[in-house]
């Protein structure tokens, strides 16, 4: 591999951004074979494979594969021969972003860390987000919260290496966040309250500004699995797990699967009611 190629490999993996390296396995050109390229999800590729018209065809698929984070190898029939490339993954690591840094944001903090996650920490008050509260987090911000959500949407930061937890000091801030990135192909939204609290909510959502309500389906709220928790540091095991679960395909029950379930009835029988 190329001096260039290696050096931004390596530094993509040291960065933790995504990236993909190309490598042709088989062509009817034996000077492709062996030759290598980098793409990302965000800017140009890094290199020739040595494919002609082909070429352009091939990057893109391997930016798709590089999307869809798991390694692949793309077959191509042309005119002069068969053309198969492997695309190896560099997946980033996951990213727990903790949106409130008050007496739950501080253990799940740490649990992240411990769990393998970049971990970013924001709030609107200095006197909470900052190091002293959070040494192990990656980023700490001290800035406003639905602007912040916003701009990040709007330039992409989330996706579906993501996970959202929303513990705010303030129910009506969860909702302002919620509402910012609830159409964002994230990996996890999860928010804190209770099954009384939280049904209330997305029914007043659904009926004031018109949010289908099979869209809160994606929210895991109330937050969690049940395990019991009252401690601030038992709350985020049970966060973390839930997370994990989802992360993992895990088989564990999340305290909303009864809201979902209880909502979709609700749909089917408002669906039923409606078509005599």
């Amino acid at each position: 591999m190329a001096d260039a190629l290696l050096e931004a490999l390596i530094a993509s993996v040291e960065a933790k951004r995504a990236v993909a390296l190309v490598t042709v396995t088989a062509a009817p050109d034996p000077r492709a074979v062996g030759r290598h390229a980098l793409v990302w999800l965000d800017q140009e590729p890094l290199g020739e494979l040595g494919l002609g018209d082909l070429e352009a065809q091939v990057l893109a698929d391997a930016r798709a594969v590089l999307s869809g984070r798991t390694h692949k190898r793309l077959s191509y029939a042309t005119p002069q021969g068969p053309v198969t490339v492997f695309v190896e993954v560099q997946q980033r690591p996951p990213e727990l972003i903790i949106v409130g840094a008050g007496h739950i944001a501080v253990p799940l903090a740490q649990i992240g860390k411990l769990c393998g996650f970049t971990v970013t920490v924001l709030d609107d008050r200095p006197q909470y987000a900052n190091r002293e509260r959070f040494p192990q987090a990656d980023e700490v911000l001290a800035t406003p919260l639905r602007e912040t959500m916003r701009r990040w949407v709007a330039e992409n930061r989330l996706d579906r290496d993501s996970y959202v937890v929303l513990v705010t000091r303030g129910h009506q801030h969860d909702i302002e966040c919620l509402l910012e990135i609830l159409d964002h192909p994230v990996a996890y939204i999860g928010m804190i309250g209770s099954q009384r609290r939280v049904r209330t909510v997305f029914d007043l959502l659904s009926a004031e500004m018109g949010i289908p309500p099979e869209k809160f389906d994606r929210v895991y709220a109330p937050i969690g699995i049940d395990i019991g928790a009252h401690t601030p540091a038992e709350i985020a095991v049970c966060i973390m797990a839930e997370i994990i679960n989802v992360m993992r395909g895990g088989p564990a029950r999340s305290i909303s699967d009864d809201r979902r379930e209880t909502a979709r009835r609700r749909r089917e029988r408002a669906a039923a009611a409606a078509a005599r």
